[in-house]
């Protein structure tokens, strides 16, 4: 996942909605949005490392309320590491798990530098948080408008700044149309050389991954999805591409 954004309303009729964009080589094979085998997960599938970008689940005992994750990678090329595990994998072990996002992150802390740096963003039905694996900061997110890309929560580049101002126009909707938030995610404009972020990849480059939605011959937007929790149950609608457009739409409910 490569762009997320976000409406926390605590105690409202949709406590959380949530925008996302998963970027990601074309060649590299995905499942869409599914049902897992184990039953108390909602999204798609990295099928190469077995992770996944964001997701709904239930967690652990019943009644559990709707719990969501979503990780972006920190764009940080000169430390890369061919050699770490899959950062994927953290978020249905969130989403499966019965721990707050407060104590799994606790618990992440210890082994965060393992992996190749992140952002994790979860709720776990009460509580927002937001983690750092670069700084170990853990953000505990104030309602309102967020979002984070390939930096830290809320580095104003201009892809994050568009898409939350875009979130904030339908921050007074209570029941939104999926559809048509799914529409905000594929703006397609390039950001100005002024406006550019220097994160140590070529000039070039950096033009061709600076709108919400990036489409070059072998790497982009491979999904859009829209999540909204409600007071009772929660929605994920997600829209997937390949080099050539739009490849399906679908939705499930938690």
């Amino acid at each position: 996942m490569c762009l997320i954004a976000w409406n926390w309303q605590p105690g409202s009729a949709l406590p959380l909605l949530v925008l996302a964009n998963r970027d990601e080589w074309y060649a590299r094979p995905a499942l869409a949005l599914h049902a897992w085998p184990c039953g108390q997960v909602l999204a798609g599938k990295d099928a190469q490392a077995g992770g996944t970008w964001l997701g709904l689940g239930r967690g652990q005992g019943q009644g559990s309320q709707a719990r969501f994750a979503a990780i972006t990678n920190f764009r940080e090329p000169a430390t890369a590491r061919s050699d770490a595990p899959t950062r994927g994998t953290l978020v249905p072990d969130f989403l499966q798990s019965g721990s707050s996002a407060a104590e799994f992150l606790e618990r992440l802390q210890a082994r965060a530098a393992a992996y190749n740096p992140f952002n994790l963003l979860l709720f776990d039905g009460t509580a927002l948080l937001g983690f750092e694996s670069h700084s170990g900061r853990t953000l505990l997110l104030a309602p309102g408008i967020g979002a984070v890309s390939n930096a830290g929560f809320n580095t104003p580049w201009p892809k994050l700044q568009r898409l939350s101002q875009n979130v904030q126009a339908h921050a007074h909707l209570s029941d939104p149309d999926p559809k048509q938030l799914l529409d905000l995610l594929e703006h397609r404009v390039l950001a100005t050389d002024d406006e550019l972020p220097a994160t140590g990849i070529p000039l070039e480059l950096e033009r061709a991954l600076s709108p919400i939605f990036i489409q070059t011959p072998d790497y982009g937007t491979r999904a859009s999805s829209v999540v909204l929790v409600r007071e009772q149950g929660a929605e994920i609608v997600e829209k997937t591409f390949d080099a050539q457009g739009a490849t399906g739409l679908r939705g499930l409910e938690l």
